[in-house]
């Protein structure tokens, strides 16, 4: 005979077990609330699973309903260890990587290779346990009891899942630099209630849910070979909006188990009230909408599109029919009805004040006329893009441009501290640039949140590091285009320039300057001097120019550049600086310099094309680095090179 969990011992089993509980459900918000009173967890990238326990046996229940018990015996084996009568449990099953880390890829493949043996479940509620009926208890109670539960589980298969009662915005900033899906906020005292309230709320690193698949797309011509899938959502009425395509990233097994599977549900027709153009590369195969899908994605268009979304896995347990978009809600304000499809969505109120342990003044003070977005919206890009700026700020001198009241208001260059001390910045020392006070390197993730709470929204680097600021390590070409140029025109000359460079010997980078054009950024082994370098970089210049001239201009000036793009050289002597990798810009839109992959080129669309709302869920999205091996390069200036472009 099992021994009851000790926290249930003040009443017998006078309740019978109910043979179904469904799940609480989570609400989407766009913040954290502003009152306390609230538990923070872990949001786990895994399936959730409800555990019945009675007389010694586990039934395992997926969210949809669906008796997982065979699928995951050896899970259910430890969940029947558990000392207890009766009882259910509310959590999450997931697959951890060797750091700890759910892996939602890694938890599908378990269950496709029916290899489940390494699941681990995270218990979060207990609505019943030993005859009684807990859904009426606060949450508090509930979860003293679980934990006192778990406390008596042997099985490393079964673990409690810890709640916070910190900073939520600090919480949520280190969840996305673990790269976890969000966290989960849930009322202390309130009770479990089956569906989906504002009790329960989620936070997101970036946009992601299911979706349903309502056909997919192939090469024109091609028998086989499945490219994207055609997502859908219910709308309230239960008829399918098309939401867009995401690229069907499955490994060969998957992804054959997934063509079988949309075999059998081809029909003639549409599933969607607003089916998609045809592309005339592309040929469209339809389905009947059964097959689920979960994808992240940066933000919902105006159409009621997912923008840049990023296949994450199939998913079996939610019905399609359950599929909706995810409305967002903010939990201090009065709830209103969904909106309709095309309207703006507004979430008002009022905005933390605290950013990674710094008080940031005047939080609501509107930075940019056009867009409304106020300071707390750039004070929180640079804490989420810190991890990924860092590196290319490191060692490196930069300038500041601040603006006090705004980007429409006046704009001050900063090279120096001045009055205002900043904190977490590095000085260095006088001697490294004599005759000025100290240059400034942003080598912390304090400085950085640091000058944005300072009203600076550019940060401009240096083209060398410290301690050897003498020679450079890198040479930067700013592809400045004439504003009657098409951007069409932009990406094809941005292709020549990556093309001309490989002819030269030199391996090159790429990316959006946030406000016209592209920077071209090669990085160079630390011989030659400044001159040497800017001699060179302009040599480049000249060279692409005569051998483009219809497309290129080397020499500055308005008239020069008519319908062409000026090959901007001058910002490679010492001291020079351009804008930083990750740097927001003081433009309407506040948009971003954002490393870009050459093979992303063509899908870019304008060079502010991520702003401080969009840019750390894309770097969060990514699966690799879109410049992976720039600071392993190795590259100097050869006297082939120099010949090459006209230098002796």
């Amino acid at each position: 005979m099992k021994t009851r969990s000790r926290g249930a011992t003040g009443r017998g089993p006078d309740e019978p077990l109910p043979e179904s509980i469904s799940p609480q459900l989570a609400t989407l918000a766009s913040r954290p609330p502003a009152s306390g009173g609230w538990l923070w967890e872990i949001k786990f990238d895994g399936y959730r699973l409800m555990c019945r326990i009675e007389s010694g046996r586990a039934k395992l229940i997926t969210r949809g309903g669906h008796d997982w018990t065979v699928k995951m015996r050896t899970l259910a084996t430890a969940v029947e260890q558990m000392p207890v009568d009766n009882a259910w449990l509310d959590g999450e099953v997931v697959v951890l990587t060797e750091t700890g880390i759910p892996d939602f890829n890694a938890l599908q493949n378990a269950f496709d290779r029916r290899s489940t043996a390494q699941l681990t479940f995270f218990a979060f509620d207990i609505p019943f346990l030993n005859g009684r009926d807990l859904r009426e208890a606060p949450l508090s109670q509930r979860r003293e009891l679980l934990g006192e539960l778990i406390a008596t589980t042997s099985s490393e298969r079964v673990r409690f899942s810890e709640s916070f009662t910190e900073d939520p915005e600090s919480l949520l900033a280190s969840a996305c630099r673990m790269r976890l899906e969000g966290i989960i906020g849930k009322r202390a005292d309130a009770p479990y209630r089956s569906g989906r309230s504002t009790d329960w709320i989620k936070l997101k690193c970036l946009q992601r849910q299911e979706f349903v698949v309502g056909g997919y797309t192939v090469l024109t011509g091609a028998k086989s070979g499945m490219r994207s899938l055609m997502l859908g959502v219910h709308e309230r009425d239960g008829s399918l909006r098309f939401a867009g395509t995401v690229k069907a990233e499955l490994k060969p097994r998957p992804l054959a188990e997934l063509e079988k599977k949309a075999a059998k549900l081809l029909r003639d027709d549409p599933p969607f009230y607003n089916p998609p153009p045809r592309e005339k590369d592309r040929d469209f195969h339809w389905l009947e909408p059964e097959l689920v899908v979960e994808a992240s994605f940066l933000e919902w268009t105006p159409a009621g599109e997912v923008r840049h979304p990023v296949f994450q896995g199939m998913r079996e347990d939610k019905p399609a029919t359950a599929v909706t978009e995810e409305a967002v809600v903010d939990v201090d304000e009065p709830q209103s009805p969904p909106q309709a499809k095309g309207t703006t969505r507004v979430s008002p109120g009022r905005a933390d004040r605290i950013i990674s342990g710094v008080k940031v003044s005047n939080a609501e003070r509107i930075i940019d006329d056009v867009t409304r977005m106020k300071k707390i919206d750039l004070v929180r890009y640079y804490d989420e893009i810190a991890e990924f700026a860092l590196p290319y700020l490191k060692d490196r001198p930069v300038s500041l441009v601040r603006a006090p009241e705004g980007i429409h208001g006046e704009l001050f260059f900063q090279k120096h501290e001045e009055r205002s001390k900043i904190p977490g910045i590095t000085r260095l020392p006088v001697e490294m640039h004599p005759g000025h006070p100290p240059l400034l390197v942003v080598d912390h993730h304090a400085a950085l949140i640091g000058l944005a709470q300072m009203n600076v929204v550019e940060l401009h680097s240096w083209n060398a590091v410290q301690p050897d600021l003498d020679h450079p390590d890198r040479f930067i070409l700013d592809l400045d285009p004439d504003p009657e140029l098409s951007w069409q025109m932009m990406v094809d000359a941005a292709t020549l320039s990556k093309v001309l460079l490989d002819e030269i010997g030199l391996k090159s980078f790429i990316k959006t300057s946030g406000g016209k054009g592209f920077h071209i950024v090669v990085p160079l082994t630390r011989r030659q001097q400044w001159e040497e370098v800017k001699d060179f970089s302009h040599a480049v210049a000249r060279y692409m120019a005569r051998l483009m001239p219809e497309r290129f201009s080397a020499v500055l000036g308005p008239k020069n550049r008519v319908k062409k793009i000026f090959i901007d050289y001058l910002r490679n002597s010492k001291g020079a600086s351009t804008v930083a990798v990750f740097s927001a810009r003081a433009r309407s839109g506040m948009g971003v310099s954002m490393p870009i992959a050459w093979d992303e080129l063509k899908e870019i669309g304008r060079a502010d094309q991520w702003t401080i709302k969009t840019a750390a869920a894309r770097m969060h999205s990514l699966k690799a680095d879109p410049w992976n091996g720039f600071h392993r390069t190795r590259q100097g200036i050869t006297m082939a090179m120099r010949r090459a472009v006209g230098l002796r």
